[in-house]
């Protein structure tokens, strides 16, 4: 039995310049974090030759080609595992629609704990750079590169995409005091909305070509953000995330709703400098700036919500239990 702990992700500023229409023409680039929320992949191999997936359905397959959840499907045919095996995906949070990165989390969960069952180790951007391939080229989601690569390799980290696909990460080297304190800072609510990101990414890439200078200002936005992260000076970050969150409004109409303007606007009135929908927008979770003297302020003043406690996280996918047994022939 194998279990695969990876991080989910709040990415901070940068968003949507890590898709492919954009950095292929502008070099696009994010910061985002690791937290310590994880999804988990549970690989054992099984007496016969079936394949079972168990998440919010239960699936029996005797053929990869028959198993309905695709991204197991292709992190199976990616890694040649194709029988004799039972697959379970655990959450801490809702799987869909949460705008944590979930989805990416779990490609590169299954590549890293199927390559496992193979005995196989691959470099944690090797996992970034297949699962990409696996939701962007097979599966055709019209989504960006940063969610793969903060979850394989963890941290709170610089992207930088290239339009030649050469991706760079770059860990931001922090204390850990400094850590702790722009964590204390950070704050998620759920809205209670879950919604699928596709409808929304679809037509930021159709928009992309008319939206270039909000785009442009996005990007230049995440680069003030990592100098000022390196100096330390993590009251101006909530500044950058609430100008980043008005240029972000503009890329798609299904970014914000008159509800999530309204949480917003009453979480900056009790005092949270900045934040923005986390993710494609639409719901999932609010991601606030937010000083801990003004913090209780901001729970008043979103009541109806769930707050999410959350640290950063330093690792990236990695494997937490490894056991096999060994046939004796």
């Amino acid at each position: 039995m194998i279990i695969v702990q990876t991080p989910l992700r709040v990415s901070l500023l940068g968003g949507g310049t890590d898709i492919g229409a954009y950095y292929r023409n502008f070099m696009g680039m994010v910061v985002s974090s690791a937290i310590d929320k994880y999804v988990f992949v549970i690989v054992s191999e099984r007496f016969d030759d079936l394949i079972y997936v168990n998440y919010s359905r239960k699936e029996i397959a005797s053929s990869v080609d028959q198993i309905s959840h695709e991204l197991v499907r292709e992190a199976m045919l990616k890694t040649g595992v194709t029988s004799g095996v039972e697959i379970t995906m655990l959450a801490d949070i809702p799987s869909e629609g949460s705008g944590l990165g979930s989805s990416s989390s779990l490609t590169v969960g299954l590549l890293n704990a199927l390559y496992c069952f193979t005995g196989v180790q691959k470099p944690n951007v090797e996992l970034a750079k297949e699962a990409c391939d696996i939701e962007i080229n097979r599966c055709k989601k019209p989504i960006g590169k940063q969610d793969q690569y903060i979850a394989a390799i963890g941290g709170l980290c610089s992207i930088r995409f290239h339009a030649s696909e050469e991706v760079v990460a770059t860990h931001m080297q922090l204390t850990n005091r400094q850590i702790m304190s722009l964590s204390s800072n950070l704050m998620l609510f759920f809205t209670g909305v879950t919604r699928k990101s596709s409808d929304i990414l679809m037509e930021q890439v159709t928009k992309t070509p008319e939206k270039l200078s909000e785009l442009n200002q996005i990007r230049d936005l995440a680069v003030m953000a990592e100098d000022s992260l390196m100096a330390g000076d993590f009251d101006q970050l909530g500044d950058l995330m609430d100008r980043n969150w008005q240029y972000k409004k503009q890329l798609s109409s299904g970014v914000t709703n008159p509800t999530l303007e309204a949480l917003y606007a009453k979480a900056r009135n009790a005092g949270a400098i900045g934040g923005k929908i986390a993710g494609a927008g639409g719901g999932g979770f609010l991601l606030l700036y937010c000083r801990p003297e003004t913090q209780d302020r901001v729970r008043l003043a979103l009541a109806g919500l769930k707050e999410m406690p959350f640290m950063l996280e330093r690792d990236g996918s990695k494997i937490i239990f490894n056991y096999r047994r060994y046939r004796w022939k």
